[in-house]
């Protein structure tokens, strides 16, 4: 029996993981800390296509992420549910109506056979009614479309479950530093997603990706939200998300460039950003002292961009010798890439 060690158990590897031990594999999952300690919990709690992808082009990731969703939703139902969105549309503010529903209909035609409910224009009466604290001035009304929430951190443990019930070995703190401390695998997977290049370092060949580290960050407000939103940062073609979770209120994304794989907690100026950006489109404002938690996490970008808000979110896989290294992904597609890795190591295996 082959025996496969794999590096990093964050969702990505974990995945991985878990693809290997279902085709017979012997594996072992190694990580620094803990389970979905670092990027894999700091997500914005969504399984979703990404409707913003579109406008850069990524259809084929986008479909796959939209047909992905419904495999959290059968598997562990428990740990994640579908979610309204509403993009609210206010004249002079952002992309105009006409390109926001095209971009809602191409998603009803990407997400096709999955299962959920097709989006639909609501009035202003109607999506003020959703939120009354959205402010009405200039308000045209919102798109209705439909995504998934999940907790990311619990259904990641719930994949790490999975590997236990099929045997496979999992080592916390226990760091990898060196390809030296694996001798007596037949192959290792590097899945350490932010930090994957410090193990591709130690490999002679010449690099063939380069990573982008994105910093996401997220404040929490102690308050409950019944509709969840998707809005355009003010004079910006970036977007945000104001989402219910837990009871509270989670406002984000901000996508600051690192030059390092270790993320740097929320700054001062991103939460004020985030704030800002809230109080642009809600009556009742919130101050720095309504937040309650922040969290941020560094997102391992496929770097090919200027913007980091038009670095791709796909993946890409590279082999060198014995070794897989797997780069970039999302949350959402985790269990798509997790097979695909495992297709690629045993092109190497064979």
């Amino acid at each position: 029996m082959k025996k496969i060690a794999v590096v990093g158990a964050g969702i990505i590897g974990s995945c991985t993981a878990w693809s290997l031990l279902k085709r017979g594999y012997q594996v072992e999952l190694f990580d620094k800390d803990a389970p979905m300690a670092h990027t894999s919990q700091s997500s914005s709690k969504l399984l979703h296509g990404g409707l913003r992808y579109l406008e850069t082009g990524q259809f084929k990731l986008v479909h796959k992420a939209l047909q992905a969703r419904q495999f959290w939703l059968e598997q562990a139902p428990h740990l994640c549910h579908q979610l309204e969105l509403l993009f609210p549309i206010y004249q002079g503010i952002g992309r105009p109506r006409w390109q926001i529903g095209t971009a809602t209909k191409l998603y009803d035609v990407l997400a096709i056979g999955s299962g959920f409910p097709k989006s639909r224009w609501l009035s202003a009466s109607e999506t003020l009614l959703r939120n009354p604290n959205l402010s009405s001035q200039n308000l045209l009304g919102a798109y209705s479309f439909y995504d998934a929430q999940m907790d990311d951190y619990q259904l990641g443990l719930w994949v790490i479950e999975q590997i236990q019930n099929l045997g496979g070995m999992i080592h916390t703190k226990r760091p990898v530093k060196d390809l030296s401390q694996l001798p007596n695998f037949d192959a290792i997977v590097n899945a350490t997603g932010p930090w994957v290049m410090h193990l591709r370092q130690q490999q002679a060949a010449k690099l063939a990706i380069e990573m982008d580290w994105v910093r996401g960050s997220h404040i929490l407000v102690d308050k409950p939200l019944n509709q969840a939103l998707m809005l355009p940062i003010p004079n910006e073609k970036r977007i945000f998300f104001v989402l219910p979770y837990h009871g509270q209120t989670m406002i984000g994304t901000t996508e600051i460039r690192q030059n390092q794989p270790e993320s740097e907690p929320a700054s001062d100026k991103e939460i004020a950003y985030l704030l800002e950006s809230y109080n642009y489109y809600h009556q009742q404002q919130l101050t720095t002292q309504d937040v309650c938690k922040t969290f941020a996490g560094v997102r391992p970008l496929l770097k090919d961009a200027i913007n980091p808000s038009n670095s791709t979110r796909e993946w890409a896989f590279e082999t060198v010798g014995n070794v897989l290294h797997v780069y970039g992904g999302k949350w959402t597609t985790a269990q798509i890439q997790g097979e695909m890795a495992c297709e690629e190591l045993l092109k190497c295996l064979n």
